[in-house]
């Protein structure tokens, strides 16, 4: 997850300032996901799970509210169909926010203090990782899409 995450920095980074910061937010919130299991139960890993959520909240807020609307912004411009297909990907992204926000309203004040609960915890974590992976995937459809079909011409309009 993280190899990918630094691929799709190097194929669209620099390229508008609200994608790179969005997938560096991208590349915390991953690392942050893979260091989890590795964390002990008694030192941090409630404050982790918390980081976690907040950074994943964080991500999806910026997804939604700033990226994909400029992104669309973006496809609506060009007008040569990439719009639609872009929207076809969205209920497939949402699939995904559904269980980023299930979990942090399931996790955002873990405590894990029963076996139960860490079980239930790495099971919950599991399904989560496979929803951001797609979610990650869809995303730079949509950015290949809406951004990068139209690269050249944006760049031959900007001025000089």
């Amino acid at each position: 997850m993280l190899e990918k995450c630094r691929n799709a920095q190097e194929r669209w980074g620099g390229v508008s300032d609200i994608i790179d910061t969005w997938l560096e937010e991208r590349q915390q919130l991953i690392s942050i996901f893979v260091a989890l299991p590795q964390e002990n139960v008694q030192d941090n890993l409630t404050a982790r799970i918390q980081e976690f959520c907040q950074v994943m909240m964080d991500y999806i807020s910026s997804g939604h509210f700033e990226v994909y609307e400029q992104l669309l912004k973006e496809g609506s411009e060009f007008n040569d169909g990439g719009l639609e297909k872009a929207q076809e990907l969205f209920p497939m992204i949402q699939t995904s926010t559904d269980a980023a926000l299930d979990f942090n309203d399931d996790y955002s004040a873990f405590t894990g203090q029963t076996l139960q609960e860490m079980h239930d915890l790495i099971t919950q974590l599991s399904t989560l990782g496979e929803a951001l992976e797609e979610r990650f995937a869809l995303e730079d459809a949509m950015i290949e899409i809406l951004h990068n079909a139209h690269r050249d011409q944006v760049f031959a309009k900007a001025p000089a």
